[in-house]
């Protein structure tokens, strides 16, 4: 993404017509340069119309993140989060893990409006537009070791769902391990990615995606159904507040898994489980896929299903779940 398209679409942002010899005067280009930037609109997930006499305007508004009004919103968790908003970069949890390794604190979060390469769970694209998604990554350091934090995608999906729903976005369901959805559509993702010592300290890298404001070209890219928060909630809330709610949400989440582990977000999973008690087939990583019914989650994060052979525990690294249609009654 060239700044001057970033640019362009900033002075765009408010959903309104401007017109092109403004626009390229406030930016010091000629027209001509101005129409070729905002050629590569369509890359970021945005539609600009041109209408002769008129000018530009974006097909729907773009709310660009502002950390002055995230870091106000945070209140008491203002003083735990060290916020860096980026324009692009090629993966939050990438940049964000490179300064783990160079011993940044708790609380550092990277967000960013564009991610090139973002990144979901086991090696698959994360599909993400300009304003269409909220894309971040926050830095937690733990005592304990990676084992005793099997249970951490889990609880940042409670306080994901938790942090919706305090801004309005209501029903939002989680997926084990580590989705959140909304009427069996995809309306998030967590990405944990740990560092350190067996018996600790860990350094986390928690990656969040949401879905903000889809589009249809976006949401033919995603390779499974997929909702937003424009769809969840009337009116949405802005993308400032939501940020702001999520990371307040995950440093109190922090706080309290370092404490309690996830035992502590069990009965608050178990409440939003979307899956609960239906039948699902489960994928390996090798092998075909074999039916189960969900049981339950124990207290260490494991999936519980009841196979044809009996009950098993599995692991996020062992499977993938899709739904089977329920029989008629």
């Amino acid at each position: 993404m060239g700044p001057l398209v970033l640019r362009a679409l900033r002075l765009l942002a408010d959903g309104r017509f401007h017109a092109g010899p403004e626009i390229a005067a406030s930016l010091g280009r000629s027209r001509a340069a101005l129409s070729e930037a905002l050629k590569g609109a369509p890359a970021l997930g945005i539609e600009v119309f041109s209408v002769p006499g008129k000018g530009y305007r974006l097909a729907h508004p773009v709310e660009f993140l502002d950390a002055h009004a995230i870091v106000g919103a945070l209140g008491p968790a203002a003083a735990r989060v060290r916020l860096t908003l980026l324009d692009e970069v090629d993966s939050t949890s990438t940049r964000l893990a490179s300064l783990a390794q160079a011993g940044a604190p708790s609380g550092t979060c990277v967000a960013a409006e564009w991610q090139r390469a973002g990144r979901g769970r086991r090696g698959r694209a994360w599909q993400a537009g300009l304003g269409a998604s909220l894309t971040f990554s926050m830095l937690w350091r733990f005592e304990q070791g990676p084992g005793q934090l099997a249970g951490l995608p889990l609880a940042v999906a409670v306080a994901a769902a938790r942090a919706l729903e305090r801004c309005g976005v209501r029903g939002v369901g989680v997926k084990w391990p580590n989705d959140l959805v909304h009427d069996w559509r995809k309306l998030g993702g967590i990405l944990v990615e740990t560092s350190g010592e067996m018996s600790g300290p860990t350094a986390a890298v928690v990656g969040v995606g949401i879905n903000y404001r889809l589009g249809e070209g976006l949401a033919s890219r995603i390779d499974q159904p997929a909702t937003d928060v424009a769809a969840c909630g009337e009116p949405p809330p802005s993308r400032n507040a939501l940020l702001a709610a999520l990371l307040a949400a995950l440093v109190e989440t922090f706080e309290r898994f370092a404490r309690e582990g996830f035992a502590a977000f069990r009965d608050d999973w178990r409440a939003r489980h979307a899956y609960a008690g239906r039948r699902v087939a489960v994928q390996a990583a090798q092998g075909p896929a074999e039916e189960a019914r969900l049981v339950d989650v124990a207290e260490d994060g494991a999936l519980v299903a009841a196979f044809a052979g009996g009950t098993r525990r599995l692991t996020s690294a062992e499977i993938s779940l899709r739904p089977i249609a329920e029989a008629a009654p």
